[in-house]
Parts: structure tokens; sequence; C-alpha cells
């Protein structure tokens, strides 16, 4: 398997590469417009073939490559089937299967941060990986008060679903402000602020009173998402 975990500055996403080294085929996911061109020379680099591109999420800090991704290498593009997203070839629901040569994902859905919230499992070698989008972050978790975000859901997300995973599992999110690159879900358990909660009550408590600001993008990239990236 090849792994390479991507970023893009403007607003501290970060995007994934996996490849099944054998058949070349590859697949991106939450991959960001203003970085296409780099993912197109890294897969000309490394001799890969993009065959899916998909998000965890509807977006509201970036508009996603998706459908310019699609234009340029003839790939798929899946998003849940929450987003109700036209625009993408396909839609994935919770024990959905993403094969892409030998590697497969299951999708489980997380809604919280958003109504349409995803995070996928991929097993290689024994280890597990988890592609948290904006469900669990590093220390942190995905604001819940947008874009159907509920507190609620995202507790049970996290609590009923994610943080049952083997305390050894990668955690890889769609975001990180402070430099952080990889966790584990044993670390957030012990080390997370919002993961120390005593009940639903307690968490919906500190989600509901964040006070944060909208991302500035969000009134283009939100439309634009639910296109793939076009500008509507």
């Amino acid at each position: 398997m090849l792994f390479r975990q991507l970023f893009e500055k403007n607003s501290s996403t970060y995007s994934y590469l996996i490849a099944d080294t054998d058949s070349k085929q590859a697949l991106l996911i939450d991959p960001v417009i203003d970085e296409t061109e780099g993912y197109i020379r890294l897969l000309n680099e490394l001799g890969l073939t993009l065959k899916v591109a998909m998000d965890t999420h509807t977006h509201a800090d970036h508009i996603t490559a998706l459908g310019k991704l699609r234009e340029l290498t003839g790939c798929e593009t899946y998003m849940g089937q929450q987003a109700n997203a036209s625009c993408a070839n396909d839609s994935f629901h919770d024990g959905s299967k993403i094969v892409v040569g030998n590697i497969k994902l299951t999708a489980l859905h997380t809604p919280g941060h958003t109504d349409d919230s995803y995070s996928f499992l991929l097993e290689h070698e024994g280890q597990p990986y988890l592609f948290t989008g904006d469900t669990l972050l590093i220390r942190g978790t995905g604001r819940t008060d947008f874009q159907n975000g509920s507190a609620i859901d995202q507790y049970s997300s996290l609590f009923d679903k994610l943080l049952n995973f083997p305390e050894d599992t990668w955690v890889y999110p769609a975001h990180d402000y402070k430099g952080w690159m990889v966790s584990t879900i044993g670390e957030e358990r012990d080390h997370n602020p919002r993961l120390q909660v005593k009940d639903v009550i307690e968490y919906k408590n500190i989600m509901d009173n964040l006070n944060l600001p909208n991302p500035k993008m969000m009134d283009v990239a939100v439309p634009a998402n639910r296109a793939c990236g076009n500008l509507v």
C-alpha cells in the first residue's frame, strides 16, 4: 500500500492519497480544488491511476476537487447519500465498501458535524486506520452548529462508534490547525478535552457554547461542493 497525507494550508485541510502498489490504482479522500495541479503531478510521478475521489462530508471551508479531478482523470466521484449530491457518480452509506485494487475502505456514517459526515475505516496488514473527517479531530471535535449539525448525534458517533475501535487505531482527521498530523483512538480517548465528558448533556453544553464565527468561504463553498466543486 502507498499512503500519503497531503496538506492545504489556507483551510488547514488534510487530503489522503491511498494506492494499491500492485495495480497502481489510487483513491483520494477530501481533495481541495486549489491543490488539483499538485495531485495530478504526484499521481503522474508515482505512476498511479486515480480511480475514486470522495469527500467525508460537504465542506464549508474550501471547495472540493471532486469535479475537477473527474474532468482531468476520468475518476469516479463519491459522496455520502445524505449529501444529496446529484453531481457525484455514486453515493455511499453506512457499511458501504469502497474498493480500489486491493484497497478496501468501509464507510461509517458519523453525523454530528454535518448530517452527511462520514468516516472511513481501512485495515492494512492488521493495522486499522480511521479517516475521521471533521467528526474526530486531534484533541478536538468538529463544530456542530451548521449544515444540520447535531451535538447529540456527534456524541453518539464518537462514543458509540469511533471510540469503540482498538486503542492503537490510527486517527487521520480532515483538518488540523496546530501542526498535529496523526493520533490514535487510545490517545484521543485519554487526552482529547472534549471526550472527557460524563454524558451527552455535558457534551452538548460544550458544543452549543463554542460561539465560533462561520467559515469565511461558507457561502461559496457549500453550494459549490454540492455541485462537486463547480461554482454555481
